[in-house]
């Protein structure tokens, strides 16, 4: 498709690969499983004006062949998380711009099933080390509710720098919702975003 894509990075029990068009099953039943989870950082289709176009959500058909066609363009990493050999998670670097930004922003979410075992944290440090040295991308986004704590755990714990508040910026769970935006550049990590997890992370001065 490109000289970036597909691909597939994995570090230990975590995986990251493309979202295929037969992980339909997995996916549902890991996406239905979370519902309570995943509902306040769901994003959501705001209303339309009276007279407007009606927007439905998409099937996981028309989702998977439009993250597709988006990273057969360059524009998109839509991967997939595996943890252990089973389907836990998804993780899509969006937004993909060239020219004299070369960034992108990432979105992601886990299982609670298999949250706290460091499956997020390695899957965005596998990302931001490809996006940075094999994508060439120079900036790597990540925006957060400011009340979802677990995800802004995420990004602390590998060093992304918090840089302000956009009020509004999302319509999420039914309503525009305020984000913080972290960020970190390619020269930020010159020693790789994966080198510096395995440094941080529970036990590493143990080994």
């Amino acid at each position: 498709m490109n000289a970036f894509w597909p691909v597939e990075l994995a570090d230990g029990d975590t995986v990251l690969r493309p979202i295929r068009l037969r992980d339909h099953k997995a996916w549902r039943e890991v996406n239905q499983r979370n519902r309570e989870w995943l509902r306040p950082w769901e994003a959501t289709i705001p209303p339309t004006l009276p007279g407007g176009p009606v927007i439905h959500r998409p099937t996981y058909r028309q989702m998977v062949r439009h993250l597709r066609s988006e990273a057969h363009a360059g524009r998109m990493l839509p991967f997939v998380i595996e943890y252990r050999g089973r389907l836990a998670g998804q993780l899509t670097v969006a937004g993909i711009t060239w020219g004299s930004m070369c960034s992108g922003h990432i979105g992601y979410w886990v299982d609670e099933a298999v949250a706290g075992r460091g499956v997020m944290p390695t899957a965005v440090a596998l990302t931001v080390d490809h996006c940075f040295r094999a994508v060439g991308l120079h900036r790597i986004e990540v925006c957060i509710r400011p009340e979802n704590g677990p995800s802004r755990r995420v990004v602390e714990k590998l060093g992304f720098r918090e840089e302000g508040l956009r009020p509004r910026y999302l319509h999420i769970d039914g309503a525009w919702r305020d984000h913080l935006v972290y960020a970190l550049t390619a020269e930020e990590v010159p020693e790789g975003m994966l080198a510096r997890w395995h440094r941080m992370r529970p036990g590493a001065s143990q080994k």
